[in-house]
């Protein structure tokens, strides 16, 4: 099947749903943003650190890698940056569109797969920040690629992405009933890890498809693309059982040190 034409439109029904991450920031985070008072997550819960970032915004060339929804590319424009939301889901980027338009923001849109950069030049970018997302894609190490080259030298790719402790488990059996079994292995697929019922049901409901990736292909994949690893934090949600056991998220700062 067409996973990302079948995840365009899974995230454009969450959008109509309001679903957590589809839902734009206010006005007055907008504000305090402006102030220089700001915050955006690349996991669940826990804020990226500051220093994650260039101490001034004012100029700074930033591509939101599949981070469309209004969170948090309205809020970096809004502090200075030079911002360029990429989405598979033309709903999700009509919340940033919708924040410019409301905050006289200026924000740089594109409907795109985060594996295919090719419209954007090499060097292009000063900070790439991917929050949780390429769940949604079956094959990251061409994500990975894609950011180092439109990075300039020096330039950091911040990026969250699911432990993937999360995809052994039967999924049901923790939401409904409370408890952990061991059932797949990594790395997991919706479409070929799952039961030939559950897989149908999945995609039925019109679910997005998930992907559990190794983190030899998180982490390994991106000192391989050329990156440097410069900063690591553990993160949960408090909706999901595991995370009472072991953080669910992972967050890290990478930095491109050379041209190759």
């Amino acid at each position: 099947m067409d996973i990302r034409a079948y995840n365009r439109q899974a995230w454009n029904r969450q959008v109509e749903q309001g679903k957590r991450w589809t839902v734009p920031v206010s006005a007055e985070i907008i504000a305090a943003a402006r102030r220089g008072d700001w915050s955006i997550l690349l996991t669940p819960t826990k804020a990226t650190p500051r220093t994650w970032f260039p101490s001034a915004l004012q100029g700074q060339k930033i591509l939101c890698l599949a981070s469309g929804g209004g969170q948090q590319g309205p809020v970096l424009a809004a502090a200075g940056a030079e911002v360029t939301v990429l989405d598979n889901s033309p709903n999700q980027l009509e919340q940033d569109r919708k924040i410019a338009e409301r905050e006289g923001l200026h924000i740089h849109l594109v409907e795109g797969d985060m594996a295919d950069l090719s419209m954007f030049p090499d060097l292009g970018f000063d900070l790439i920040f991917h929050p949780v997302s390429n769940v949604f894609v079956p094959a990251i190490r061409p994500v990975w690629i894609e950011a180092y080259r439109v990075l300039r030298p020096g330039g950091a790719l911040l990026a969250g992405f699911v432990n993937p402790v999360h995809y052994i488990f039967d999924f049901d059996a923790m939401e409904q009933q409370g408890r952990l079994e061991v059932r797949y292995s990594i790395p997991y697929s919706d479409l070929t890890s799952l039961e030939d019922e559950r897989r149908k049901k999945y995609l039925e409901a019109g679910w997005p498809l998930e992907f559990g990736h190794s983190l030899e292909d998180q982490i390994a994949g991106q000192i391989e693309a050329g990156f440097l690893i410069t900063g690591f934090y553990e993160d949960l949600d408090p909706d999901i059982l595991l995370s009472k056991f072991i953080p669910t998220f992972i967050a890290t700062q990478s930095i491109k040190t050379l041209i190759k």
